[in-house]
């Protein structure tokens, strides 16, 4: 199962940075800009979790969420709440008001992402799988160990993170340029063609023996996890 967000922002820059991260990390991400937008959206269907900005256009994220708690479809479903407001006093009326996490702007999206995992593995604990399986690779996120045909494979991090972060979305195509940001991270300056020789150390780790190659070279794009290997 792919675990649904649905972001109500109306700050355009930072709705787009959310939203590649959160698909970055495996998740089918919806953009409301607007609180009264949300709310008949919410009607329609309900996410998995809900990030919130308390200044809206249209109705506030602090009315909305009262709202929400009221009604019984979206009663339990998890609020993080994203503000400017950084007071105690403010903190305690948003989780009052019944959002289930209050982050401050600005703050750490690694973090954020962070918060994200610990709610939604309390929540909907089905949806966030410690185990990655595709074809006859098992990558186990808890253990980080890495399994092929039931044999143990021997991955350095980088090569572990990489794996993961091809495995999460299976037949996507991601530029070298994309792989930096989502496994080395975007504060890290690396050569673009330091992603080639990680995926070669990758390959020769998974490959070994005459066994078929997961990963697949798209030539002038980048690489990506061959989805029909997934569903074999």
């Amino acid at each position: 199962m792919t675990p649904r967000v649905m972001i109500v922002e109306d700050e355009e820059a930072l709705s787009l940075l959310l939203r590649y991260n959160l698909e970055a990390e495996g998740y089918a991400v919806e953009v409301v800009p607007r609180g009264d937008d949300a709310e008949m959206r919410l009607l329609e269907t309900v996410p998995d979790l809900l990030l919130l900005d308390w200044m809206l256009p249209g109705i506030s994220g602090i009315e909305l969420c009262r709202r929400l708690r009221a009604r019984d479809a979206t009663r339990t479903l998890p609020v993080i709440m994203l503000t400017a407001r950084g007071e105690e006093q403010e903190r305690i009326r948003g989780l009052a008001t019944g959002a289930d996490d209050y982050v401050v702007k600005p703050f750490s999206v690694p973090e954020l992402m962070a918060r994200v995992r610990a709610i939604l593995r309390r929540s909907r604990p089905e949806v966030i799988a410690s185990l990655l399986r595709a074809g006859d690779i098992e990558l186990d996120r808890e253990t980080h160990r890495v399994r092929r045909s039931g044999r143990e494979l021997h991955l350095g991090p980088t090569e572990f993170r990489l794996l993961e972060y091809l495995m999460k979305s299976p037949g996507r195509v991601f530029s070298r340029e994309q792989l930096l940001d989502g496994v080395w991270g975007r504060d890290v300056y690396v050569d673009e063609r330091t992603v080639d020789v990680h995926i070669g150390r990758l390959r020769k780790a998974v490959n070994r023996g005459r066994v078929k190659d997961p990963i697949r070279t798209v030539r002038g794009s980048g690489y990506s996890f061959d989805d029909q290997f997934a569903a074999a």
